[in-house]
Order: C-alpha cells, then sequence, then structure tokens
C-alpha cells in the first residue's frame, strides 16, 4: 500500500488541508471521530480519493493489561467508517495501577515509554496479537519521543523493534522526529536505530516539529520542522522508500502556505534521497505467482525501478510464527504493572521516584504532564479559563498536584470544576457571576450520579455564594 504525501487532519485546518496541493491521504486522531457522524471535510476528501487512516492514542498497548475489548471495537470501527487501509497507535503506556496492584488506577494523558526489557517485549507482544485479532485492516505501531529513560534496559530501540515486528508480524510507523527527540534526551544514535530496524516492515513516516529548551527537546507538534529532523528523514530515506510520509501539526496552526511549504521540503527530502538508494535490494521478494506475507517486498512491475517497489500489509489480524514460550507468564505482567505504577505515581501523585530514574528528568516529565492537562482541558472545555480568566492556570495546576487524572480529559474538566465548588478555592480570583456561570457549567454537563454527591456539590456552591454574600 503505497500512501504518498500527506498531512495530519484537524478541525482547526480542515479547510487548510482541503485546498493543499498534492495531498495524497491524511490521518486522523481516532478518538476524536464519531463513526455515525464524520465531519464534512473527511467526507469530502474521500470523495476525491484521499486515503484517511485513524491513528489511536489511548490503547496503551504497552501497558501491563491486556487492551480494553471495547477500546478495539472503537478503532475497528473508524476503520471501516473510514474505509481506511490500516490504522495505527502507539508503543506505549498511557495508564497504570488498578487491580493487578491493588492501587488507584491513574491515566497519564500522554505516551509513556515502556522498558526495553524481555517482560515488557512479550507483554507487548501479546497485546499487540490481540488487537490484530480484533482489526478488520493492519496495525502499525509508532516509536515514541520521551523525556525519561527505564533504568537497566536489556535492548536498543532498534532491537526491540526488530523483535517486536519478527514476532507479530505487526507494521512500524516511524517517526523521525521522535528519533530526533530521543537523540537529544537520552542519546539514542538515530542512525543506529534505523540500522536495526526492519525497514520493510515500515508502513509509513511521521514528520514533526519541535523546539529544544535547556537542552531538553520538547516534541511539541506545533513548531514547523527543524533540520535536525529533517536529516534524519533523509537518513531513513537513504536507505529505503516509505510508503507514506505524513507532516503532523497539532497546535499553533499557521496559514495553509505556511503548511504547504514544508510539504514541499519533504518530498524534496525523499527525492532527493531516491538515488543513493537506486542500488539496494529487496531482502525478501515474493515469489512469482505466489502470495506476499508480512514483510514481504513486492517484485517492481516491468519497466520499473526499484523505488516502486511497495511494502506489502500483512493480512488483517496475521502474526508471524511464534517460539514457544514467548507467551508472557501472569509473573511478567505483574513486574510490570508494579514497575509502571509507581513511575506514573511519582509522576502525576509525587510518590517517591523509583529506584534507578534520574530525578532531575521525572520532575520535568511531572511539569509536562502538568501543563499538558491543564492546555488539553482548556482546549476541550474553553469556557473555563474564560470564566476562570488568568487564574484558570494556577488553579488548574494546583488542583493536578492533588488529584491525577483517573478517566481522561473530559472526566477531569469535570472534577476540575467540582473541586472548586465544593472547595471554594476559586473564590478569590472570580467574582459571583463568574461563581454561578461555573456552576451552571457543571449543572449542564454533569452525568448521572448518585444524588447525594449532586446535593453535597450544590450544597457547598450556595454555601460558597452565602459566604461571599456575607462578605460583601
Amino acid at each position: 500500500m503505497r500512501l504518498g504525501t500527506g498531512i495530519g487532519w484537524r478541525p482547526e485546518i480542515a479547510d487548510a488541508v482541503e485546498t493543499l496541493p498534492g495531498v495524497d491521504w491524511v490521518e486522523v486522531v481516532a478518538e476524536n471521530v464519531c463513526t455515525d457522524h464524520l465531519p464534512d471535510s473527511l467526507t469530502r476528501l474521500r470523495a476525491r480519493g484521499v486515503r484517511v487512516v485513524p491513528h489511536g492514542v489511548s490503547l496503551g498497548l504497552g501497558g501491563a493489561d491486556r487492551p480494553s475489548e471495547e477500546r478495539l471495537r472503537d478503532l475497528a470501527a473508524r476503520a471501516i467508517a473510514l474505509d481506511s487501509p490500516l490504522v495505527s497507535e502507539h508503543i506505549a503506556f498511557v495508564r497504570a495501577g488498578g487491580a493487578r496492584t491493588a492501587t488507584p488506577l491513574l491515566e497519564a494523558g500522554h505516551l509513556l515509554p515502556v522498558p526495553r526489557t524481555r517482560d515488557a517485549l512479550a507483554v507487548l507482544c501479546e497485546n499487540v496479537r490481540i488487537a490484530q485479532d480484533s482489526l478488520p485492516v493492519p496495525l502499525a505501531l509508532e516509536n515514541i519521543a520521551a523525556l525519561i529513560s527505564w533504568p537497566d534496559e536489556e535492548l536498543t530501540e532498534g532491537q526491540f523493534l526488530a523483535e517486536l515486528v519478527e514476532r507479530t508480524g505487526v507494521r512500524l510507523l516511524v517517526d523521525v522526529a521522535n528519533l530526533h527527540t530521543n537523540h537529544v534526551n537520552r542519546g539514542e544514535d538515530p542512525a543506529k536505530a534505523l540500522d536495526e530496524l526492519p525497514l520493510d516492515a515500515i508502513a509509513y513516516v511521521h514528520v514533526a516539529g519541535g523546539v529544544e529548551r535547556d537542552g531538553v527537546w520538547h516534541d511539541t507538534h506545533s513548531h514547523p520542522v527543524t533540520e535536525p529532523v529533517l536529516a534524519v528523514l533523509r537518513e531513513l530515506t537513504s536507505r529505503v522508500s516509505p510508503p507514506g510520509v505524513l507532516l503532523e501539526r497539532d497546535d499553533d496552526f499557521p496559514p495553509a502556505g505556511e503548511l504547504a511549504g514544508e510539504l514541499e521540503t519533504i518530498r524534496a527530502v525523499l527525492t532527493s534521497a531516491a538515488p543513493r538508494r537506486s542500488g539496494s535490494t529487496a531482502v525478501q521478494v515474493a515469489p512469482a505467482g505466489g502470495s506476499a506475507g508480512p514483510g514481504t517486498v513486492m517484485e517492481p512491475a516491468a519497466g520499473t525501478g526499484a523505488d516502486t517497489r511497495e511494502v506489502a500489509m500483512a493480512a488483517p489480524g496475521a502474526a508471524v510464527a511464534t517460539a514457544v514460550g514467548e507467551t508472557p507468564a501472569p509473573a511478567a505482567r505483574d513486574r510490570l504493572a508494579i514497575a509502571q505504577a509507581a513511575l506514573l505515581s511519582a509522576l502525576v501523585a509525587g510518590t517517591p521516584a523509583p529506584e534507578g530514574f534520574d530525578r532531575g528528568r521525572l520532575r520535568v516529565q511531572s511539569r509536562a504532564l502538568a501543563a499538558k492537562r491543564s492546555r488539553v482541558v482548556a482546549k476541550l472545555a474553553p469556557e473555563l479559563p474564560e470564566i476562570l480568566g488568568d487564574g484558570y492556570r494556577s488553579a488548574f495546576l494546583s488542583y493536578a498536584r492533588s488529584r491525577p487524572m483517573r478517566a481522561g480529559y473530559r472526566r477531569d474538566a469535570m472534577e476540575f470544576v467540582e473541586r472548586l465548588l465544593l472547595t471554594g478555592h476559586h473564590e478569590n480570583t472570580v467574582d459571583e457571576e463568574a461563581r454561578a456561570r461555573l456552576r451552571n457549567w457543571w449543572q449542564e454537563r454533569a452525568v448521572p450520579r448518585p444524588r447525594r454527591r449532586k446535593r453535597r456539590i450544590v450544597r457547598a456552591a450556595r454555601a460558597a455564594l452565602v459566604r461571599r454574600q456575607r462578605w460583601t
């Protein structure tokens, strides 16, 4: 499946994406699409023959628990609704704790790195096979960017990904910006990682911008693509012709002309790399009249060069046969669960840092997670910063320090407002009218819950109002 050059579709730039020249395909955040009401822009793009690929962010395939059947059903439904050729997700964990560790379930609201250990690899492989069996199209997994490193890792990133592909037949989504991020933040050589990767397993490539602050690279997706990231793309494309390359942008969207310029720069990199790989040969070629399996490179048609070869996608749900003993023992999941819960608790609940981690980097990551929570909640519920004004950020960060996220960003927004109404911490930052608006906002969105808790919140809000009236 040769995708071509694409861009991440976001509602904020939907009109611009439709006008950009040479866009062969788009990628959408899977959790932001409703299957029964697709955005009109996506419908128009599909009618023009532009492929749409859903990109999931919430499965947490690198976590200790098996993937949620409900989340897998939702991802499968989006693939069907969008008539997608494949779906993608991340090699990461996004939540930890719960029944396996007898601790509260915590949500990171972010993609966190899995330890590159044999235990973690065995768990990930089984989770990937479960996902493959549940999806109607092939699955591609993305390497992530990270600020922190796990102690006592047993494999490099390239070795970890290569073994994952060998055991499961999963495709790879190689993010060159993430390779650069890990070079700056963790001292990992992108060229070495590319040397160790099974390049014929690449489904497509991500390119994105970021910024360096105080020696730390932040993969922001809100800055222009930099030359160091393009250099990693050149390094990759000197080895293989990727079936697809996509520009990601998630915030601070520039005018359409700047997006078009970045796409042209990416195309120029792909073109300039072609002569350097013109003599390369495929590792495995499908036999004449035979079927291509996972990782097989198709023989080019007569008259075409090596660069026109297309990587065959694995059949839906297909997985490479695994050796005896690769299914993780329950103890492996338990060990991983305890380790991930300890790390996430240190990041979002203020518990002591697990042994072996860089405490300075954990503090940087912890602040970044809290800041991201604040930004995402403000984006999902823009009325809250409007109501609270300049006091929104400090009020939210104060709340976040004592209230880890447990059920996603929308629930986080509700619990933030509940906390304000119960404690009255907002009294010094908003006037009476604003407090009434805050209360009305919560009441309009409150989901059914035990009446006792709802009455308690309403009573607390009224009591705060009475206290305010007495002082004024």
